[in-house]
């Protein structure tokens, strides 16, 4: 299973449809507490919009690190290709693998694919 934490209508389709094309299963949080609930059937990616400003995406990837049923799971997030700085503190919060809008929509089949 697959958690999308995602604000951005457009990206949150984007990976709803490529899901449904491969086959794959995607789940959606927008809230902490939703993602906290999905956490417990220990997807094997979490996606993260690292810019949406209804959570805050750096306390909750610290707090998904943490998470005792989550060592298996890798942590992605995505950002404009512009923001360096939130890209090292996303690193340093324990994102496992940060890419820019464009890649990150580029590679979105073969990334679910990878982590089905």
């Amino acid at each position: 299973m697959t958690l999308a934490i995602v604000g951005d209508l457009i990206f949150a389709s984007k990976i709803g449809e490529t899901a449904k094309r491969s086959g794959i299963t995607v789940d959606f949080a927008t809230t902490e507490q939703k993602v906290m609930d999905f956490a417990a059937r220990q997807p094997s990616l979490i996606i993260i919009d690292l810019n949406f400003n209804t959570i805050n995406p750096l306390s909750l990837i610290d707090k998904l690190k943490r998470h005792p049923d989550l060592h298996q799971t890798t942590i992605l997030g995505f950002l404009s290709h512009v923001q360096a700085d939130l890209k090292l503190a996303a690193q340093n919060a324990g994102c496992d693998l940060v890419f820019p809008r464009s890649a990150f929509s580029q590679n979105l089949p073969d990334i679910l694919r990878k982590y089905l």
